[in-house]
């Protein structure tokens, strides 16, 4: 397991952590999301031969939001 921290930009409210929350912990092998508005970032672990930081990172977008 792999801890990281993914800096994303456009979140704006509650309502974006929670969209955020809820894209990464539906993928597999991701736990422990944390995300904080006022850092801009994401905080999770995730198991590297199950998925890819890239994949997560495309979920992330996929929400509409910037990973910098």
């Amino acid at each position: 397991m792999e801890q990281v921290t993914i800096n994303i930009e456009g979140m704006s409210c509650e309502h974006c952590v929670k969209a955020v929350t809820d894209a990464t912990t539906a993928l597999p092998s991701v736990s422990d999301v944390s995300v904080d508005l006022d850092a801009g970032a994401a905080s999770l672990t995730y198991d590297p031969s199950e998925i890819s930081l890239d994949a997560i990172k495309e979920a992330i977008e996929d929400q509409g939001y910037d990973v910098a």
